[in-house]
């Protein structure tokens, strides 16, 4: 070990009976053990955990930069030395946005996994108490496979949530606040999108790792992986359906809102039609030339308001006939 001051996030061996054993990084060489399974987990913006990987790990020089690159979409790929799997969960630290997924990136060999991450990742918390309580992965297979639920599980989660929020928006459209409504669907088509962007890739991945598996993976782990493909397959269609139904309500409501302007522009060009001609009385009549008709006699005025009332009657009625009203 290179560096005193190294200390992994979790370095424990896997007992293979669901359970594991701490290991002091002091002890390790080369970041091996012949005892079990042994898992390391570490952090990559620490510069020791980053020297340890790229000095005394081992690993080829392409697979530290794939556990240290700094952006990654999910993928898969083998190595007759080992499986590495990059792979996104849904954002659950506080204060972040759910759709700011996580990365988290795993190599596998038949006696050796480490996972590194750049941000806090629940499901790995969650396999590392699973190994308190023994009822952990027993075998590297398993851990991939048990990872790969874990993540999938906080997705559907945020689906359901989704799918929930679109209800909302679709139940509340005729009585939320317009520019509420508005932001409303955009932030939804937003977040759909963001999770969708690294969805596809990491159902891709998953198809991949079941269809050329490397001998570490077992039957079951094979069937394991395969249904976690099956269920991100579905959390894909779901998110796709939310879509297409935030698409149909965005249309729903811009078609409401020119329904709106289209009948207050209506009722504003009656009215404008209306007074059209009392306008012109009255502009006719207020011309300061000499001839014209009333000018002398005191019912003059009252002649005038007859001859707009009836301009305007007639208006309406004719608007009537027409059935424009």
């Amino acid at each position: 070990m290179t560096d005193s001051k190294l200390e992994f996030l979790h370095c424990c061996v896997l007992d293979g009976h669901g359970g594991s054993d701490a290991v002091d990084t002091r002890s390790l060489t080369q970041g091996k053990t012949s005892q079990g399974v042994l898992w390391i987990h570490l952090d990559v913006n620490d510069d020791a955990s980053r020297s340890w990987l790229k000095k005394d790990s081992g690993l080829e020089s392409v697979i530290v930069d794939s556990l240290l690159a700094d952006e990654t979409r999910p993928r898969s790929f083998s190595t007759e030395h080992g499986l590495l799997v990059v792979l996104r969960g849904v954002n659950t630290n506080p204060g972040q946005d759910p759709e700011d997924m996580v990365s988290v990136r795993v190599w596998i060999e038949q006696h050796r996994i480490i996972s590194t991450r750049r941000r806090r990742l629940l499901s790995i918390i969650d396999i590392h108490e699973m190994l308190n309580e023994g009822i952990g992965p027993k075998s590297p297979g398993d851990f991939l496979s048990t990872i790969v639920a874990k993540l999938a599980d906080r997705i559907g989660d945020f689906i359901d949530d989704i799918e929930g929020r679109v209800g909302e928006a679709e139940a509340t459209m005729d009585t939320r606040d317009q520019t509420q409504f508005r932001q409303m669907i955009t932030t939804l088509r937003h977040q759909i999108a963001s999770v969708r962007r690294f969805l596809a890739p990491q159902r891709d991945a998953l198809d991949r790792l079941y269809r050329q598996p490397g001998n570490w993976l077992s039957e079951a782990d094979i069937r394991d992986l395969r249904d976690e493909a099956d269920r991100i397959t579905r959390y894909l269609e779901d998110l796709d359906l939310a879509r297409e139904q935030t698409m149909v309500l965005r249309e729903e409501f811009l078609g409401r809102l020119a329904q709106e302007q289209n009948s207050r522009m209506y009722v504003l060009s009656v009215v404008a039609a209306v007074f059209l001609p009392l306008t012109f009385v009255t502009g006719l009549l207020g011309m300061n030339v000499g001839g014209l008709p009333g000018l002398d006699s005191p019912r003059g005025f009252l002649g005038s308001l007859v001859v707009m009332v009836l301009a305007a009657v007639g208006l309406l009625t004719f608007f009537r006939a027409k059935k424009w009203l």
